[in-house]
């Protein structure tokens, strides 16, 4: 494989222009083709098999497609200064009424003045707007349609807020200064380690290509499959931060080999041969990872998985194509615009070679001291909550959140996340006043945490029964999912009791993830180990390796754990406590986090930790091939990729903290742990840990059993031989050696 990617390499530096300008007219292509041709999105949030789905389908069949989805849309009034029913407010509420009866798919609209449509200070009013007809994936849109039609209601000073009435995955989550902010914060990044401008551009180009690309892709592939509307956010975030990693690694490979003296053609050959082997050898570890998000069970999670695949993809491509054209167009000019004051990792890398030196001469110290280190920042995940999010923990002064608030504040917290309650009958019944309706509706009431339960509409077939159960508890809270579950255990002769709505969805996915997490996880390590295996010949580098990066994992819970679920950072996040906190809480203010982002998480950091092991590894096989002494090429290795690996984390840093600042709690959520989780695998895990125990196991590292050695093919991410002149030495350490040993 290497040297297939060096003739590439090659290849693309003798026809930069042709490269060059088919990447540029390929990105553009695809990128307005997305533009200019918005593909529909679906965020269908079904997770087939759970009971929750089973109720949507019930309703969907024996009610219409309206009371599935979309059927519904509520406005919250208030009055600020006195009640609703003072006479002139309410002549503006009815005319408000009256337009909403005229829009386009209205069936009906309920005024606030009926029994239940008003609280009990009079001041906060609901208006119920039912529909049918309409497109259920654009209810966002059509909300705020209907918002508009209610400014009569305005005029006469009330206060107009659509009720959130959408699923959770149907927040689109647009891009904004988070991506500038990202771009600039790795552009000084980049500047400060090459020293110069014209280097520094590089790696930010094409990862800009890479992302325009991807983005394309996804864009277009829209028509033929459902894609959610967080796909392109997902994409943008892990595509640029590996886009410019992976041109980084190969940049600093090639400024080496020029200050060699190297020819510029032969070093773009050689870099490619070599580090992009280990590109090509990362970035499979992410998609690999991503794409085991497809045995979840979780139709959304597994799309956002294999699209944001997509951007490693082009990431890959844009790395060993588009790099090597620059690189060969720019010849030596690659070193021009030098900054004043900075050498760039040009340099030597001798403090990261001492470092590492100084870890070989004391590695049961530094092999301790890290994991103490890293258990602790691992602790607080014991106290990581999940659960669903709702829009109390929205931006606060955003719509949704507003009207969250006087929801909660008129009508109950419960209000804001209903139970649809679906029964089937075993028998046809005439209607709603049959005893065994009757019996089913007080069987719902006595649950405790039910506050209220709607009127039951039984189907055109007579044999399913359709009510509104209202919890007494936040959507967010623990003690509703608790409800869910007793509702559904609900026990009469012949009926079956389903339960469905945004809460019971949320409940079934969490179960869902606890159940195939063990599944999920056992495959991304057993196939990411398997490629590592393949691409290093040495097993007990490859199962090292994967549990390193679980270590990382941990430390990424960690502080998930410590902002969110107990609360010590949530406001410098960006995110409000309700009006009513008290201080403590206000300093204290814990958020759920929605059960699939650990997993969707894990996927990601996995793939990514496995980038900078790919590396790492690549560098000291090398040394290692070249004099057989295991300590010294543990801290040859270290001092070679240490700069760039730490350079390449920055970045990712940079970028990912950059994400927090989106005002959707799931993007905040993949911020934290992205940033915290490379952050520490770059310093403690790659300078410390994974020196130390390469350095107490010796030539076991690079052991593979004889029989094993034979069925592996040769698939090797290296290519040292074509860019050391240096022999491989005959006398090689003892199995075991370097244990406490010096670099020699």
């Amino acid at each position: 494989m290497t040297r297939l990617l060096g003739r590439l390499g090659g290849w693309c530096a003798r026809h930069g222009w042709i490269v060059l300008v088919t990447w540029v007219i390929a990105a553009a292509a695809l990128m307005g083709g997305s533009l200019a041709f918005p593909s529909p999105t679906n965020n269908d949030a079904s997770i087939p098999g759970t009971d929750a789905q089973r109720a949507h389908d019930l309703m969907k069949e024996g009610f219409g497609a309206g009371y599935a989805q979309g059927g519904t849309v509520q406005l919250l009034v208030y009055s600020a200064d006195g009640p609703l029913l003072e006479e002139k407010r309410k002549q503006a509420v009815e005319r408000a009424v009256d337009r909403l009866e005229t829009m386009p798919h209205v069936t009906s609209v309920d005024t606030p003045f009926r029994v239940g449509g008003i609280s009990s200070n009079l001041q906060i009013g609901l208006i119920t707007i039912k529909m049918a007809g309409n497109d259920s994936d654009k209810i966002a849109q059509t909300t705020q349609e209907l918002s508009k039609a209610a400014d009569p209601a305005r005029e006469a000073g009330l206060e107009v807020v659509p009720a959130d009435s959408s699923n959770p995955a149907d927040k689109e989550i647009k891009t904004g200064p988070s991506e500038v902010i990202g771009v600039v914060c790795a552009l000084l990044v980049l500047v400060f380690a090459f020293g110069t401008l014209v280097a520094a551009i590089v790696p930010i180009f094409a990862a800009l290509v890479s992302v325009a690309s991807g983005l394309g892709v996804i864009g277009l592939l829209g028509w033929v499959v459902d894609m959610p509307k967080q796909a392109g956010i997902m994409a943008t975030m892990i595509g640029l931060g590996v886009g410019i990693d992976y041109a980084l690694f190969l940049l600093s490979r090639h400024r080496r080999l020029l200050a060699q003296g190297v020819p510029v053609v032969e070093s773009v050959r050689r870099t490619v041969s070599s580090s992009g082997g280990a590109v090509v050898f990362a970035g499979g570890t992410v998609i690999i990872a991503l794409s085991a998000l497809m045995l979840a069970g979780f139709p959304l999670l597994a799309t956002l998985g294999w699209v944001t695949g997509i951007s490693v993809v082009a990431a890959v491509l844009t790395s060993v194509t588009l790099v090597p054209a620059l690189l060969g167009l720019l010849g030596h000019r690659v070193n021009a615009l030098k900054v004043p004051f900075l050498r760039g990792s040009g340099s030597s890398g001798t403090g990261w070679a001492g470092l590492g030196s100084w870890v070989a001469r004391r590695p049961w110290r530094v092999l301790l001291a890290s994991t103490i280190v890293l258990g602790a920042l691992a602790a607080p995940a014991l106290a990581l909550k999940l659960g669903p999010i709702d829009e109390g923990y929205g931006d606060k002064g955003s719509e949704p959140r507003r009207a969250y608030e006087l929801m909660a504040t008129g009508f109950g917290p419960g209000f804001n996340g209903p139970l649809i309650v679906v029964a089937e009958l075993p028998e046809k019944v005439p209607g709603a006043k049959d005893p065994l309706v009757k019996k089913l509706v007080g069987e719902v009431e006595d649950v405790e945490g039910v506050k209220y339960v709607s009127d039951p509409k039984v189907n055109a077939d007579g044999r399913s029964v359709l009510m509104q159960a209202i919890p007494e508890y936040a959507p967010s809270d623990e003690r509703t999912a608790e409800v869910v579950e007793d509702v559904r255990a609900i026990a009469l002769p012949g009926v079956q009791v389903h339960v469905g709505g945004k809460v019971a969805g949320l409940t079934d996915a969490g179960d869902r993830m606890a159940e195939r997490t063990p599944l999920v996880i056992g495959v991304v390590v057993l196939l990411s180990a398997l490629l590592l295996l393949l691409a290093f010949r040495a097993p007990i580098v490859a199962i090292k390796a994967a549990v390193m990066n679980l270590v990382s994992l941990g430390a990424a819970f960690g502080a998930l754990a410590l902002v969110f679920s107990i609360g010590l950072g949530t406001g410098l996040v960006g995110l409000d406590p309700p009006a009513s906190s008290s201080y403590v809480q206000t300093i204290f203010f814990s958020v759920p986090i929605e059960s699939y982002v650990p997993l969707m998480l894990f996927a990601v950091l996995f793939g990514l930790s496995m980038d900078y092991e790919v590396f790492l590894l690549t560098a000291v096989r090398q040394s290692y091939q070249r004099h057989g002494r295991n300590a010294r090429a543990v801290a040859e290795g270290l001092g070679s990729t240490g700069r760039v690996i730490t350079s390449a984390a920055l970045i990712m840093v940079a970028v990912f903290t950059a994400f927090i600042a989106y005002p959707d709690s799931m993007v905040k959520t993949f911020g934290v742990g992205l940033a915290v989780a490379i952050a520490v695998d770059a310093t403690i895990i790659r300078g410390f840990l994974v020196p130390a125990t390469m350095v107490l196991l010796g030539r076991l590292n690079w052991w593979c059993p004889r029989w094993l050695d034979r069925l592996l093919p040769n698939l090797s991410v290296e290519g040292h031989e074509e860019d050391e002149d240096e022999p491989v030495a005959e006398r090689r350490e003892p199995v075991g050696a370097g244990v406490g040993a010096g670099v020699g």
